[in-house]
């Protein structure tokens, strides 16, 4: 009897010292958290830069897809031509110098339309937002329903609900945006959105696909620990970071991968098997799907949300299909200019 009381008074210490060490780490992850964004700071550009906060992407041949997952095959070849990209996704800054600029109203600011989605209750009509809510206990499994949550309010002016803002947050990528808010600002810019081609190859530094890019990038925010009950931040970030907070590619990219999904001109189809005939361009297209009352565009490069454990779609050939109509909070994009190198 004694040895037993021992054993488990040793495993009642081991539970007590493990849930001390997992607090503390906790604690000390979301203080490096806070402290971090002080550090972030993009580094300049020449002068003679002919598109300020854009680099140069040449163009080449691109083995375009992955092995991860079944819509990231089959792998084949495409050809891109050059372009230049924004070296950052899209800030809050730049996004409300738009929005004051033109009085835009994001799809996120708007009700939904009961014509569109009739089966959708009122609560689920009201202007709002899909954010990420970290959950405190999980059970329904896998059911993403338990760190998914439409709040009414959320926007890229609140991207955490009503009670959150963008003030002070200007180098933060914008976010709760859809395919029609990102075009639009594209437009007004006098740019374009990449397609998933032109995206992937520019992930890639314009170059062939390398032996590391299955592993989860060190510098880039994403999420290490058990997902979605504990982000360890490692990279420095529970949450969104600002952009320019790591490493860039070895063509001047930032956060190509992790932070936020961003947002391609093609429309998605659940694999490669089909492209749209070459444009002008020379960038292949999605095609659009049968059926649905709204299509889907492709987005790629993961975000903070990314764990090995959950989504692994911190890669250059990962993609994934997001609705046209909904607004979600680790959702961004980056514009393109087709215009001659440098």
């Amino acid at each position: 009897m004694t040895s037993k009381r021992l054993l488990l008074a040793a495993v009642a210490v081991l539970l007590l010292a493990l849930a001390a060490w997992l607090w503390w780490s906790a604690d000390r992850a979301q203080e490096h958290a806070r402290q971090e964004p002080l550090q972030c700071a993009l580094p300049s550009q020449p002068a003679s830069t002919p598109y300020p906060g854009m680099v140069w992407v040449p163009g080449g041949n691109l083995q375009l897809g992955d092995t991860v997952y079944r819509e990231e095959l089959p792998v084949r070849s495409v050809s891109v031509q050059g372009f230049w990209m924004d070296r950052t996704e899209v800030t809050n800054a730049q996004f409300a110098a738009f929005v004051q600029a033109t009085g835009y109203v994001t799809v996120a600011e708007r009700a939904v339309d009961p014509k569109v989605h009739p089966e959708l209750p009122a609560d689920l009509r009201l202007p709002g937002a899909v954010v990420f809510v970290s959950p405190t206990d999980l059970t329904g499994g896998g059911n993403p329903a338990q760190w998914w949550r439409y709040l009414p309010g959320a926007n890229w002016r609140h991207p955490g609900g009503q009670h959150t803002s963008v003030q002070g947050r200007g180098e933060f990528p914008v976010v709760n945006l859809t395919y029609q808010d990102a075009l639009a600002y594209a437009q007004w810019a006098g740019r374009a959105l990449p397609s998933e081609a032109q995206w992937e190859w520019a992930a890639r530094a314009a170059a062939a696909p390398s032996d590391t890019e299955h592993a989860q990038p060190l510098q880039a925010n994403t999420w290490q620990g058990l997902f979605p009950v504990r982000n360890a931040a490692e990279d420095g970030f529970v949450g969104l970071a600002p952009v320019g907070c790591y490493a860039p590619n070895a063509l001047g990219l930032f956060d190509m991968l992790g932070n936020v999904w961003e947002i391609t001109r093609d429309l998605y189809l659940p694999d490669h098997n089909k492209l749209a005939p070459e444009a002008d361009t020379a960038d292949y297209a999605g095609l659009r799907p049968a059926g649905g009352a709204a299509a889907s565009h492709v987005i790629k490069g993961g975000s903070f949300l990314c764990a090995p454990n959950y989504c692994m779609r911190y890669r250059p050939g990962a993609r994934q299909a997001q609705e046209d109509d909904l607004a979600v909070s680790h959702l961004g994009f980056r514009t393109i200019l087709q215009a001659p190198g440098p």
